[in-house]
């Protein structure tokens, strides 16, 4: 559980990747609400509602499907939220 939050705190004092891809403004909206969710998690008692935690598995299958072929610096960037958001996912199942 320790490693969630210091992932986190990499991922939330990156910048945002220089890139150049068709996708770009889906794969912001998607760190957008994969944040949310650490966000929300990591500051309540009672974890992912059941509501988030389809959001966050939709979105993992939607991020994923973006990894390939996206250049170094945004590859590094959402490969990091992907495993961010996996061991969220994972977290909550031992809750």
């Amino acid at each position: 559980m320790d490693e969630l939050p210091s992932l986190w705190q990499i991922h939330r004092e990156a910048s945002w990747p220089k890139f150049s891809d068709p996708n770009e403004g889906e794969l912001m909206t998607l760190d957008t609400v994969i944040s949310g969710c650490v966000t929300y998690f990591l500051e309540s008692e009672s974890g992912l509602d059941p509501q988030r935690v389809d959001i966050l598995g939709s979105c993992l299958v939607d991020l994923g499907g973006h990894l390939v072929g996206l250049e170094d610096e945004a590859s590094e960037y959402f490969e990091r939220l992907h495993r961010l958001g996996g061991m969220l996912l994972e977290a909550q199942r031992r809750r």
